[in-house]
């Protein structure tokens, strides 16, 4: 594979042009924040791209690892700046709301359109069994932890950890993912293999060079630190106008997950479009367990050391609609096949969060 391929002209530019941008606030004055919005849509668009060719490079399982991580610095970024800021827009949640809309988006959304493509294409599509339960089992577990749990511990009145849960919740859900990687990377690699792909030899595209990786690396921390920039300075802005609209404030923790989201939910739309149900499957539930498994440790390092509360038990709604989808894609995975009923089911339970979400 040729280095242009990897070093993709737009992925250089939009973070050098991010840069230039937020430092020109001093020079020309106040910059819409229509225009940072795109600039850090597409810096996090061009972080994950540039992460990508890095694991590819490294291999598994440190490239798995490094593509999840790049992929939390930037959700937490988003968080934390939002944490921050205080202001009248209540931030306690917001860690909780994003999470939990990164966990429906993944198994609602995304997942539900790859099968609905993928079934109205090909009729019906497979993918191997093991993997996707090894997914979901950690996923159900790390869930339960984090986001019910925590509605039925007496330490905190309010569906709380005090700070002693909280590490102990954290540990637990980093082990959980670590462990999760390790069986997707080494142990059980197998597991999560097409099945087609076990049948014949699979011909990968040349990996990149160590020149093109460190100018990769070099413009993934450039992105990572622009996300961050441009995160803090629109904080004041998406606070704004979610308060002069009107929407709940679980809106911010969807609009969060949707931007983290965007760049592994278009591949795997894309995989699904080419029949590899399997490549979408590992797309998207390796993003909800990272999502979950790596951000909440993190996002709670950051409330011990700020003293910033945050809340992580979601109410009784929300738990009604996280099961529901956990039962239903459980029930569509449990055969190796999917079909369309399957993917409009899970749509449909999509767009019901999303309408109670801004209707509550």
């Amino acid at each position: 594979m040729k280095e242009k391929l990897y070093l993709l002209l737009w992925t250089i530019l939009i973070p050098i042009l991010a840069w230039i941008a937020y430092f020109s606030i001093s020079v020309v004055g106040v910059i819409p924040p229509i225009v940072f919005s795109f600039l850090l849509i597409g810096s996090v668009l061009a972080a994950v791209h540039h992460a990508e060719v890095i694991a590819y490079r490294v291999g598994e399982p440190l490239g798995s690892f490094l593509l999840a991580l790049a992929i939390t610095i930037i959700e937490v970024a988003l968080i934390v700046s939002l944490m921050l800021t205080g202001g009248e827009l209540e931030t306690k949640t917001l860690a909780r709301d994003t999470v939990f809309a990164a966990v429906m988006i993944i198994l609602t959304g995304i997942i539900g359109l790859c099968i609905l493509v993928g079934a109205t294409k090909y009729k019906e599509q497979t993918f191997t069994l093991q993997g996707v339960s090894t997914a979901l089992i950690t996923l159900t577990a790390i869930l339960a932890f984090a986001l019910i749990l925590p509605n039925y511990t007496t330490s905190v009145k309010q569906p709380e950890y005090n700070s002693t849960q909280l590490i102990f919740i954290a540990l637990v859900c980093f082990i959980l993912y670590i462990t999760f990687i390790m069986i997707q990377s080494i142990r059980h690699r197998a597991y999560f293999l097409s099945p087609k792909a076990k049948e014949n030899e699979v011909i990968l595209p040349e990996k990149p060079t160590i020149k093109v990786t460190l100018i990769s690396t070099l413009f993934l921390f450039l992105c990572l630190g622009i996300v961050v920039l441009l995160a803090k300075s629109l904080a004041p802005d998406i606070e704004k106008t979610v308060l002069k609209i009107g929407a709940p404030k679980a809106v911010v923790g969807v609009i969060i997950a949707g931007v983290v989201l965007l760049p592994e939910g278009y591949a795997a739309y894309r995989a699904a479009k080419k029949n590899q149900l399997q490549t979408s499957l590992n797309l998207a539930l390796g993003s909800a367990l990272a999502s979950i498994g790596l951000t909440i440790p993190a996002v709670a390092i950051v409330s011990i050391a700020t003293g910033v509360r945050i809340t992580l038990g979601i109410d009784l709604k929300a738990m009604t609609l996280l099961l529901l989808a956990q039962f239903i894609i459980i029930l569509s995975l449990a055969t190796g096949r999917t079909n369309i009923l399957q993917g409009i089911v899970l749509l449909m339970i999509f767009f019901v969060y999303l309408f109670t979400t801004v209707f509550p």
